[in-house]
């Protein structure tokens, strides 16, 4: 049998289309795409986009490699009360809800107040996410308020600016598309929710109070090139791009002002990014989500004057392109930058389990709670507990005669096959028809797999012929059908985990579902 670690294994370059879809792509106002390439390139779907409409590029695949170790189990945590995510305030009761693993220690709050800053594209600001729970703030957690400032411009000293009760939504609705903070938001987003999950991990475990002030800068629609340091601001009319880099900065120093004048302490935990469909067919996305990183880390601790490292939580987009046969490379590349720069950047998974509006895209509001309270969960695991938390990811891949065996890192055995989702792969590619999500193929060529079998951390993966001596490749939630999964996304796949965790908002179970990836077969 032939055995190779992750890590030695390399690219796969792959045909892509270019996608135009409403609200996706990168934007100048005029509703034409921008910057789709083709190129080659496992937390989560996302959608782009708002009320306009832009240009996505379609993308390829980028294998990436792969980290070992199954870490501990977390601690238990009691969920409470929360909105079922389409509702409003006073939601029923809320399930109790585990930890999952991570393999950290007692939680700690490092500041008094802890910040998260949440930027990407549409689905970062609520994009079809109404009408928006979260009304009613069950903890201590907090947002700015603007008040009477007018911003732009940015001036963290203006007497009106504040800190209120962290509630959906954020801010007052945006009305045009783009439109760059803070005119950004368009429905619930993650934020409320993934608050009140960490305040519920943090007070049953610790007996204490976690307080985070939450900061959203999203641009819908938007690629790197308008969030990242040194965006171009752009203002043309009503409509606007490129300020979230800036607005990051400039809430970071007014709530550092506010948290010095209240007697409080202040540094951010956490960047989380919702994005990668607007530059679903980028050659360079990993390289820019890690220099995003870099710069978050190099600027904000200059305002907070913290020397603790944030880490950048990036979930795995699923949506575009959505022409048969494609795949995505900033999909692969949201999880591969975590494996390359483990602690830096955490995949915290993928979104194909969530619930979708009826454009495929954007989450419902209750999708986004889910995510929140996902993200929450990982954020209390890393953040708070200080554990080596990873996803549901593989680590190595290794062959014999007909059989493909992927051996994966599992956050909570054992391995399951998800039930409550139909299999991929029905009326398309139905090569891969049995495969639960996996596919094998070579060159152009889909190899035919007869069956996939769960064996401890292995998923074993049996083919219908002989295999190539050499050019085999496996992939998992990575090729689109053409068509999209009712109620979800347009890439998914069966295989998750049985972390026991609840969340405190919806009272629905999450465990975490393998990653979407694609590995060279040695």
């Amino acid at each position: 049998m032939r055995n190779r670690r992750f890590l030695d294994l390399g690219l796969r370059p792959l045909s892509v289309l270019v996608l135009v879809l409403a609200g996706c792509g990168d934007s100048d106002g005029s509703n034409a795409p921008v910057d789709a390439t083709s190129s080659g390139a496992r937390t989560s779907t996302t959608g782009a986009g708002g009320s306009g409409a832009g240009g996505a590029g379609a993308g390829g695949a980028d294998a990436g490699t792969g980290g070992a170790g199954v870490g501990g189990e977390g601690g238990d945590g009691t969920g409470g009360a929360g909105g079922d995510g389409a509702g409003g305030a006073d939601g029923t009761g809320g399930a109790d809800g585990t930890g999952g693993a991570g393999g950290g220690g007692a939680p700690v709050a490092a500041w008094d107040w802890n910040g998260i800053v949440g930027t990407g594209q549409s689905l970062s600001v609520g994009a079809e996410g109404t009408p928006a729970g979260g009304a009613q703030q069950r903890f201590n957690n907090l947002k700015l308020s603007l008040g009477a400032a007018g911003v732009p411009p940015f001036d963290p000293a203006h007497a009106a600016l504040s800190l209120v009760p962290l509630v959906e939504p954020i801010r007052a609705y945006a009305t045009t598309y783009p439109s760059a903070y803070p005119k950004n938001i368009y429905g619930e987003t993650p934020h409320t929710a993934m608050a009140d999950q960490i305040s519920t991990l943090f007070q049953a475990a610790a007996d204490g109070d976690y307080v985070s002030v939450h900061t959203v800068v999203g641009e819908s629609g938007q690629a790197m090139r308008y969030l990242r340091k040194g965006a171009t601001e752009t203002v043309s009319g009503n409509q606007s791009q490129g300020r979230a880099f800036a607005a990051t900065l400039f809430e970071a120093a007014a709530i550092k002002r506010l948290a010095d004048a209240a007697g409080k302490t202040y540094g951010v935990g956490a960047i989380v990014i919702t994005h990668g469909e607007a530059d679903a067919g980028s050659p360079t996305y990993e390289d820019e989500l890690i220099q995003l990183w870099s710069d978050y880390n190099e600027d904000i601790q200059k305002i907070t004057g913290q020397t603790q490292s944030i880490p950048l939580f990036v979930s795995q987009q699923h949506s575009v392109p959505t022409e048969a046969g494609s795949r995505s490379a900033s999909t692969q590349a949201q999880w591969h930058a975590g494996v390359e720069r483990p602690g830096d950047v955490v995949c915290s998974g993928p979104k194909y389990q969530y619930p979708y509006a009826p454009d495929h895209v954007h989450l419902t509001a209750k999708g986004y709670e889910l995510l929140g309270e996902k993200v929450g969960q990982i954020y209390f695991e890393k953040v708070a507990r200080g554990g080596d938390w990873q996803p549901l990811q593989p680590t190595r891949v290794e062959r014999s005669g007909r059989e493909i065996t992927v051996h994966f890192h599992v956050p909570v055995p054992p391995l399951v096959w998800d039930t409550a989702m139909p299999a991929p792969h029905q009326t398309a590619y139905t090569e891969w028809k049995d495969g639960r999500g996996f596919e094998v193929w070579s060159g152009d060529t889909r190899i035919a797999i007869r069956g996939v079998e769960i064996a401890g951390n292995t998923v074993k993966i049996t083919c219908a012929g002989d295999l190539p001596a050499s050019g085999v490749w496996v992939g998992y939630a990575a090729t689109s059908d053409g068509t999209q999964m009712e109620g979800g996304t347009t890439r998914w796949g069966l295989l998750r985990d049985s972390d026991p965790f609840v969340g405190s908002v919806t009272g629905v179970a999450q465990p975490n579902y393998g990653v979407a990836f694609e590995m060279s077969v040695p």
